[in-house]
């Protein structure tokens, strides 16, 4: 039986969200190849992980024996959130831009499940688990953009993900979200819905490509 971590962090819900909405369209395909298959969803932004504190942080450089209560508890939400990521045979994350980074709910999970020794360093616990991003955003920030410096999505999960945890990294784009309610995007219209169109397509196949992979 196969495993899917699903994360939302959009603070809009259902189709009011386009991370939300193509997320959506990769878990569909996702679940009808794999029927009998598991999905563990965490909608960051609903219910929110804690944010790393002292505790929880040392905790995880100190052995169980050595823990005081408070570092107990809290390196014991932490580590339900490692164990979610170790047992996922792929992971599907919805990441809006906001403010030209990620939401800081999505930070609070990352900031959770890196742990050097284990998620992060030599041998990281999930090394080459696929994960898929659905990256939306309101403009565009592509390369030859006049914003394209201010792109600190994929950078910086692309340092975390892959880079740090180990992950086999895929971005999915939607991009230009904002033309359909800002009248001064009007004439973007066009790529919007081509960049949606394409964000949708290539959700479900990259769902398929995964799931045919796994079952191999």
């Amino acid at each position: 039986m196969t495993t899917l971590l699903h994360i939302d962090s959009s603070v809009f819900p259902g189709e009011a969200s386009s991370s939300r909405s193509v997320a959506a369209a990769f878990r569909k395909a996702w679940e009808e190849q794999h029927p009998e298959g598991a999905v563990i969803y965490r909608d960051v932004a609903a219910d929110p992980v804690p944010h790393i504190t002292a505790a929880a942080w040392s905790a995880g450089y100190a052995t169980p024996s050595e823990h005081s209560p408070e570092q107990s508890a809290a390196f014991a939400a932490r580590l339900e959130l490692i164990e979610e990521l170790e047992q996922a045979d792929a992971v599907l994350i919805g990441a809006p831009m906001y403010n030209y980074s990620i939401p800081s709910t999505l930070k609070a999970w990352l900031d959770n499940v890196l742990l050097v020794g284990r998620t992060a360093g030599e041998n990281p616990s999930a090394q080459g688990t696929p994960v898929v991003v659905v990256a939306s955003r309101g403009g565009s920030y592509a390369p030859g953009t006049p914003r394209e410096g201010y792109e600190f999505v994929q950078n910086y999960l692309e340092a975390v993900l892959k880079n740090t945890l180990g992950l086999a990294l895929d971005f999915i784009v939607p991009e230009l979200t904002m033309a359909p309610r800002n009248p001064a995007m009007s004439g973007l219209l066009p790529l919007y819905e081509a960049s949606r169109k394409r964000a949708f397509e290539h959700a479900s196949a990259k769902a398929k490509e995964l799931a045919e992979r796994l079952a191999a």
